[in-house]
């Protein structure tokens, strides 16, 4: 790790690898991340990514993602995203990026709150699929540094303008000067009991943003899924698709009862299952396929069908027990359409950012989908201006907390923010599965 690079990447999921890509070969870049490479929600997205299939479906894809984000989505980055995503999803196809097809064409799925197929997957391990074959790109760029391990712990700036970060590498602090900082950190699900994401995912992002009056928005929105595989265990919870509903399986009660359908948006879903559990009061629902073909069941879902199985449970023979937990963050750092934070020279794109592009309530299978569209879009801004470190060393802040004490800040400063802005019923029936709260 040198002193200084042209740009710092924090983050390793589609968003920060696809801007790293974007930019040039002789840009010099540094990217970080918290834990491995590969452990970043991007990596564990199953459902797959949408995509805009013929300009008869634009209407209704816009309407799609409005009415599934309650209208409160910004129409204009809305559009953007759909009228781009045939060409990211030929620059992944480029990339080697394998994707489903019968007899040589693109398969295409539908999912909850989507009024026809258009989500385009890689078995039920789509994420994996697009990040691996990214990160497999990004390590053949000499311009590219990858750091595991490394934890972001405050920006360098001076008044409105960043010159850097601070980072906890190998047990002691480092100061990193940059032209341009790129904030792909995630998602916020570290701060719950019960959650889709990786434990070390805490929102680090956002709550740096916060502690320097950087803009964020709706950080209140929390997507909550509802079918995560039910575990007595603290920690991550192995998804089950949205795509499994999707192709037919009933949510049932404890008495075998459909409750609800399937196919409602998630919020609503998430909400109608903890009615259920309160109603019966129990800890979970099931989720059943068996109904359905179940050698169909296992090659469209085959790690789902392993993992069930490895917990006890043949999917396509029984009923499996299924709770809802945390899974999106919809909020976040409030940028433009081509990443720009309220700060100079400082991006802020995925899970962190709000683009605007998924409202109160994200639509299934556009998180991928926004990530690319916008981190492209920051990479061409970068690009654009001026590529190389001029803003130059404004000294090394002295930073006298120990880093359990660090992380520990930012996570009581995130979730007061988030409970400050708390006007949502399911946000606030989930405050008591924070883990500090």
């Amino acid at each position: 790790m040198k002193q200084a690079y042209d740009v710092v990447i924090v983050g390793t999921g589609v968003s920060g690898l696809f801007c790293a890509l974007h930019l040039p070969e002789t840009v010099n870049i540094l990217m970080i991340t918290k834990g491995q490479l590969e452990e970043s929600n991007s990596f564990l997205a199953q459902g797959g990514i949408c995509v805009l299939k013929d300009a008869g479906d634009f209407e209704s894809y816009v309407e799609d993602t409005l009415k599934a984000g309650k209208y409160e989505n910004d129409r204009t980055a809305v559009e953007t995203m759909i009228r781009e995503s045939r060409e990211i999803i030929n620059e992944l196809i480029a990339l080697g990026v394998d994707f489903d097809k019968e007899k040589g064409e693109l398969v295409y799925t539908k999912e909850a709150a989507h009024s026809t197929n258009r989500i385009l997957h890689h078995k039920d391990v789509t994420g994996k699929e697009i990040t691996s074959k990214l990160l497999a790109a990004v390590k053949q760029r000499a311009n590219i540094e990858l750091l595991e391990q490394c934890t972001l712990v405050d920006l360098i700036k001076n008044n409105k303008t960043a010159y850097g970060v601070m980072v906890y590498y190998k047990g002691s602090y480092h100061a990193v000067y940059a032209k341009d900082i790129v904030l792909a950190t995630g998602g916020i699900g570290g701060v719950f009991k019960a959650s889709t994401n990786f434990s070390h995912l805490t929102g680090d992002g956002v709550a740096i943003a916060l502690k320097h009056q950087v803009q964020v928005a709706d950080i209140h929105y929390i997507q909550i899924h509802p079918t995560t595989l039910y575990s007595q265990k603290q920690g991550k919870r192995f998804l089950i698709s949205e795509a499994v509903r999707g192709e037919g399986a009933y949510l049932l009660n404890p008495k075998g009862e459909r409750f609800v359908d399937e196919l409602l948006p998630r919020d609503i879903v998430s909400a109608r299952v903890s009615e259920e559990m309160l109603k019966f009061q129990t800890d979970h629902v099931y989720l059943s396929v068996k109904h359905l073909d179940g050698e169909y069941i296992k090659k469209r879902f085959p790690n789902i069908y392993e993992a069930c199985k490895e917990e006890g449970y043949d999917l396509t023979k029984e009923d499996i027990p299924v709770t809802p937990a945390q899974h999106y963050f919809m909020g976040g750092i409030a940028v433009d359409l081509r990443g720009r934070t309220s700060l100079k020279h400082l991006y802020a794109v995925g899970e962190t950012s709000r683009t605007g592009v998924h409202g109160a309530n994200r639509l299934a299978s556009n998180s991928l989908l926004e990530g690319l569209v916008f981190a492209k879009k920051v990479a061409l801004d970068i690009k654009a201006s001026d590529m190389f470190l001029s803003k130059g060393p404004i000294g090394i802040p002295i930073i006298e907390e120990s880093i359990e004490e660090i992380k520990a800040n930012y996570e009581t400063l995130l979730l007061e923010a988030i409970k400050r802005k708390d006007e949502n019923f399911y946000v606030r029936w989930f405050h008591k599965q924070y883990k500090c709260g």
